[in-house]
């Protein structure tokens, strides 16, 4: 089961796939300054301390992971039973998040409807066939308006309501792929004390949910140059060894190759960033973060695997909640690493501290799944 070969074999593709990346890195940001794929002005706020404004640095620098992984998979590590579905719902994140990306950059602002105009043209229209179709597509209006509360979008790109649903497609095809293709034996779950529990169909919304939740997760967290490059090697690295140790020789190699192409990545990531992930990179790779968890079984893992990435989006949830139910705030802002730097830590001490807790917790993870 630990196979000595499969773990060398797993490290000789991390090396190449860092390698491979390191070389192709400086061709990605010349041509991201060229077609000036850069973040705006507009899309930042003035901080307190020394951080200030990261406008004109390129985005979509997590194509450099993607490509690469992507690519490595293809040619030495293609596998219809185990890999296939992975790149592919990775390929359909990342889709979404370059979309999100260019649109932003050179979208032009969007208008949408708010709620409160849609029930005014329901009294107000003069012709009734559109009045109907306002009153058919009120449950529309009413999930943007439920889930607009969960955005913090300038205007330009894929609103948060849209997003959501293409994630739900990437969702459902791993959820597919697992509850049909794999047999009954992936229809239970898990648990570090009682072993496999069997919960039949559900596992198709527990699929969906933690591919859409980590996702966004990572999305929320890439605020900080090296904060979820390096959370994210600590993440792959973590995996390949459970992957390892449940003898699952395509995720081994996967992990370990998306752990190579993040250490280049981090490399030019860290302050100064030469480049950022960008939604490409962080919804791509937040996908395939649940997804490999799920494929080894061990899905209950992914909250400690994704530590810090998931403390990041509940602290926006808890600050919508607290804003909306009470008024309030409950951080000076989120997500957290906002908050850490308007109380006047640096960049760094937060990106560091972060680090060392997201590690602690993976080995906490890793630990678990073994015993």
């Amino acid at each position: 089961m630990f196979s000595p070969d499969l773990i060398q074999t797993a490290l000789l593709y991390l090396i190449f796939s860092a390698l491979g990346a390191f070389i192709w890195a400086p061709l990605l940001t010349k041509f991201l300054y060229k077609y000036k794929i850069t973040r705006r002005a507009e899309f930042d706020f003035t901080m307190k301390g020394d951080r200030g404004c990261k406008a004109g640095t390129p985005i979509m620098g997590g194509l450099l992971v993607i490509a690469t992984v992507t690519i490595i998979t293809l040619i030495w590590n293609w596998n219809r039973e185990s890999t296939y579905v992975p790149i592919g719902a990775m390929a359909v994140s990342a889709l979404l998040g370059a979309a999100d990306d260019l649109l932003n950059i050179f979208g032009k602002p969007r208008r949408e409807r708010t709620l409160k105009q849609t029930l005014t043209l329901i009294r107000v229209h003069k012709f009734w066939r559109t009045r109907v179709w306002y009153v058919l597509s009120l449950p529309w209006a009413f999930y943007k308006r439920a889930v607009s509360a969960f955005g913090s979008h300038p205007g330009r790109g894929i609103q948060v309501h849209e997003k959501l649903l293409f994630q739900f497609v990437a969702g459902a095809i791993p959820a597919w792929w697992i509850y049909y293709k794999l047999g009954e034996h992936w229809h239970s779950i898990w648990t570090p004390v009682l072993g496999q529990i069997p919960i039949g169909w559900w596992i198709i919304p527990l699929v969906i949910f933690a591919v859409m939740f980590t996702a966004n997760a990572v999305n929320i967290a890439d605020g900080l140059d090296g904060l979820a490059g390096g959370a994210m090697i600590i993440t792959f690295l973590g995996l390949m060894v459970m992957s390892w140790t449940a003898g699952r020789e395509s995720f081994t190699l996967l992990n370990g190759t998306v752990a190579g192409a993040l250490i280049a990545y981090t490399y030019f990531n860290v302050k100064p960033a030469r480049f950022q992930m960008g939604d490409v990179g962080a919804l791509g790779l937040g996908a395939l973060v649940a997804i490999n968890g799920i494929a080894i079984n061990r899905t209950l893992l992914i909250p400690l695997l994704g530590f810090i990435f998931y403390v990041e989006i509940v602290s926006v949830i808890l600050q919508v909640c607290f804003r909306r139910l009470l008024g309030r705030r409950l951080f000076k802002m989120a997500p957290v690493h906002h908050h850490f730097e308007f109380k006047g830590w640096s960049e760094e001490k937060i990106v560091m501290r972060f680090w060392l807790m997201h590690a602690f917790m993976v080995i906490l993870a890793v630990w678990i799944s073994m015993n």
